[in-house]
């Protein structure tokens, strides 16, 4: 069985799929790849922000359940995601853009050896930019080429997630002995993890924290993350190795655009495995990608009633 390969993708919840739309495209300069609804509930969108191509380990996805609360820091929760920037410069380049378009941020800090800037959207969703400068490992994204950030500063891909936990003993079992990561580095209560190749595109940092309750699932929080693997033949040896530990898991998921297993691994820590293809582009052609309501072909039939049950949501680019 091979290693994951990285960060697959990260997917949050927000309070206005209107809202996420123009912050993620005009503002953080990510290009929408597919406009969809979540399989599971159909009535909810999914948005994905990914590369200018929508690579593998570059998307930050979305759903906009419907009348749900604001979601609560804490423990127990994937609580923050990062994005790769080419430089130390870039950030400065951030730093700007930030303060112009009136994004709250923080000052430009350092995290295992990594500049970084960290930052919040419209809800709260705690985000941070990580240089690539320094970095070795994964390969990173292309920038969206039509985007408003300049290739040179872009965003072009996911960098370390960071889960904050009470106690970092179980979720280091899950990470070293089930999932094949490797401690490399701690920093306080910070505990870095790789896998793979390594470098900020295959990392996870634990936080351990004693002084906060249980995060409380909502709009402005995480709602899984998801690890690459190559294809359909490693992910049935990661389904077999799920089993094999007796860990609770979804079994195999078809998602069209990629394959899935779903793993819980706490209470609020909800771990997926996916596989780097299919793709978002065997649907739609690159020109138009995320322009229209895509649905895949077991949804296809319910395209009336869906479109009926979603609101308008404008995505396409003059």
């Amino acid at each position: 069985m091979k290693e994951l390969k990285g960060i697959h993708h990260v997917t949050a919840m927000t309070s206005s799929a209107e809202k996420n739309y123009v912050f993620y495209t005009e503002t953080l300069g990510m290009r929408l790849v597919k406009k969809t609804v979540n399989q599971d509930d159909i009535q909810t969108y999914h948005l994905f922000f990914a590369d200018d191509a929508g690579s593998a380990g570059t998307d930050m996805t979305f759903f906009d359940f419907p009348n749900l609360p604001k979601g609560r820091k804490g423990t127990d929760s994937i609580s923050k995601t990062s994005f790769r920037v080419p430089s130390d410069a870039a950030l400065d380049y951030w730093v700007e853009r930030f303060d112009t378009l009136g994004v709250d941020h923080d000052a430009i800090s350092e995290s295992f050896g990594k500049k970084v800037l960290a930052f919040r959207d419209f809800d709260e969703q705690s985000l941070q930019l990580i240089s690539d400068e320094k970095n070795e490992g994964v390969a990173p994204g292309i920038p969206w080429k039509n985007g408003p950030v300049p290739a040179e500063f872009a965003i072009y891909g996911l960098g370390p997630v960071y889960l904050t936990v009470q106690n970092k003993e179980n979720i280091g079992l899950v990470l070293t002995v089930i999932l094949g990561f490797r401690e490399v580095a701690t920093s306080g209560a910070e505990h870095l993890y790789e896998v793979g190749e390594g470098g900020n595109g295959a990392q996870v940092i634990v936080e351990e924290r004693n002084d906060m309750l249980p995060a409380m699932q909502g709009y402005g929080n995480v709602h899984h993350v998801a690890f690459r693997v190559e294809d359909h033949a490693e992910l049935e040896k990661w389904i077999a190795r799920a089993n094999e530990f007796q860990a609770p898991n979804s079994g195999y998921v078809d998602r069209f655009y990629f394959e899935s297993l779903y793993m819980p691994v706490s209470q609020q820590i909800l771990f997926e495995f996916a596989t780097d293809g299919p793709g978002f582009a065997q649907d739609e052609p690159y020109e138009t990608m995320g322009e229209k309501l895509s649905l895949p072909p077991f949804l296809e039939a319910k395209r009336a009633s869906i479109e009926a049950k979603v609101r308008p949501l404008d995505t396409k680019r003059s």
